[in-house]
């Protein structure tokens, strides 16, 4: 582990966030009384009439009060199904069903064990930050599998797993538009992207390539800064790990150890056989009815959890057969049962999270703070000064992703006011796209209004009982820092030298 230390004075505010951040109740008390606190707002914003016309659709977006009877009998109505159908909850419990097989059969440990006794421990770092950022092509396979396991490695080699934990988190969320291949979010944002455009030109397309070789880049971007905050103040304030948590023993894979990871490794490739059988024929059983057309559309990327439940329970099984640690029934079901006694602390943090979450998107409180905000960069003027209107609308990005969760909800809400805007000033909307996404991305690993952000909480408390928010949010911020900087640099690197942003997608129109 490194032995530099951070510069003083960002030991010193990161210190100040930490301190203030554990000062603040338990994280489940914060976000029930930020319920609270979301109801008296919303009834003042009421009072005062706050409100804005919709960009595209030029309907008035009012504020709702929650504070008179009609919120008070929605709540009531919706409290359970806002638990229930709280997003990242049911992915949670049904990925950890099909983990849980693997990590009690020993699949896990023994992966891990062999992957730290290959890897040059130099490598490790760049390694978990890249598949954080890669694990986005499985929707949110990453926050529930990659980050936890990023932890234990990094315990394995003798580094704080918590350093670990950090560097998963800012791959899987920090970098999350980053990517070397085309994702659904991709197509997701072109098509709002086209319909912002077809506002000036009805026959303005935006593709699901259009950011291809700048999110390309910004892969590396994403690895290159996570590792360096990594290692240089993530790790140096963390200090060593003082924990009752004890690593994986690296020692050397028995024979048992060995055949167990050859039955997986056979069950995997006939996954993927599968896989690719299923997908990649024009009328492949996994294609999605709705979307026969579209490979990124089929069932496995429209539909992961369930898949993702059956290749960590198959793997699992794989594993226990070969090892000989899994003998019958029970130990699977046995597995299943100890997964789920592990997340009481968790389904306590979710459901004030859930319910605070709902009460914000039913006020109105996010759309239109988003839309004031569009508004007042949109008053700035800085007509002839692009690229401070593209660093502008960055920040903005950054700013609106503290308040409103989803990316695509988000980008429906500001895109009718900034792609045309920008394409009367000769600006493609594959640019101004480009540059959400960067805004987009940076803060989401210190928002607490991110649905996951529960989930790393309880995975902290795991090596340190005592964490809090605060803790996670002063770990997190140095990221936020450096991918914001890093990736607004290359931004306007790009826009310095025209080089398209993807196939047929130019700066400028």
């Amino acid at each position: 582990m490194p032995e530099s230390k951070p510069p003083r004075l960002l030991s010193r505010v990161l210190g100040t966030v930490e301190r203030v951040g554990n000062a603040l109740p338990e994280p489940a008390t914060l976000f029930a009384l930020l319920a609270l606190f979301t109801l008296i707002a919303s009834a003042i914003a009421q009072a005062v009439d706050l409100s804005v016309a919709h960009p595209a659709t030029g309907e008035t977006i009012s504020a709702v009060s929650l504070l008179n009877l009609a919120g008070f009998q929605k709540i009531v109505k919706e409290t359970v199904h806002v638990f229930v159908n709280f997003h990242p909850l049911g992915v949670v419990i049904v990925c950890l069903l099909g983990i849980a097989v693997a990590e009690k059969a020993g699949l896990i440990g023994a992966a891990v064990r062999a992957l730290v006794l290959t890897t040059p421990r130099t490598w490790v770092t760049p390694i978990v930050v890249f598949a954080g950022v890669m694990s986005n092509l499985g929707a949110d396979v990453g926050y529930v599998l990659l980050i936890p396991l990023a932890a234990t490695i990094f315990h394995a080699v003798g580094r704080h797993p918590l350093a670990g934990l950090a560097a998963g988190f800012a791959g899987v969320s920090g970098g999350f538009s980053a990517n070397l291949l085309i994702s659904a979010i991709d197509v997701i944002l072109a098509g709002l992207s086209t319909e912002a455009a077809r506002l000036l030109n009805p026959e303005y397309s935006v593709t699901g390539l259009a950011n291809y070789y700048f999110l390309f880049i910004s892969t590396f971007i994403v690895v290159g800064a996570g590792t360096w905050v990594t290692h240089k103040v993530v790790e140096p304030r963390l200090g060593p790990y003082t924990g009752n948590v004890k690593p994986e023993e690296l020692i050397p894979l028995s024979a048992a150890e060995k055949r167990g990871l050859l039955f997986t490794a056979v069950f995997a490739v006939l996954t993927v056989a599968f896989f690719l059988l299923g997908v990649l024929p024009a009328e492949g059983f996994l294609r999605n009815p709705a979307y026969p057309e579209l490979m990124m559309r089929s069932l496995p990327f429209s539909y992961l959890v369930p898949f993702l439940f059956a290749i960590g329970f198959g793997s699992g099984l794989a594993y226990g057969f070969g090892a000989k640690t899994i003998k019958s029934d029970k130990d699977v079901v046995g597995a299943m049962n100890d997964a789920m006694g592990t997340l009481g602390a968790y389904l306590v943090l979710a459901f004030f999270a859930a319910q605070f979450i709902a009460y914000f998107n039913w006020t109105n409180l996010g759309l239109i703070f988003a839309v004031k905000g569009a508004g007042a960069l949109q008053a700035l003027g800085l007509d002839q000064w692009p690229i401070p209107m593209m660093i502008g609308l960055v920040i903005l990005a950054a700013i609106i992703n503290m308040l409103v969760g989803s990316a695509s909800a988000k980008w429906a809400l500001i895109a009718p006011i900034f792609v045309p805007m920008f394409m009367l000033l000769g600006f493609s909307p594959e640019l101004v796209q480009a540059a959400y996404r960067v805004g987009d991305s940076v803060t989401n690993v210190i928002t607490p209004l991110m649905a996951y952000f529960p989930l790393i909480i309880t995975f902290a408390r795991k090596y340190d009982s005592q964490m809090g928010m605060g803790t996670i949010i002063a770990t997190m911020l140095p990221y936020s820092v450096a991918f914001m900087v890093a990736w607004t640099i290359l931004l306007i690197i790009w826009m310095l030298t025209g080089l398209p942003l993807g196939p047929s997608a130019p700066l400028y129109l």
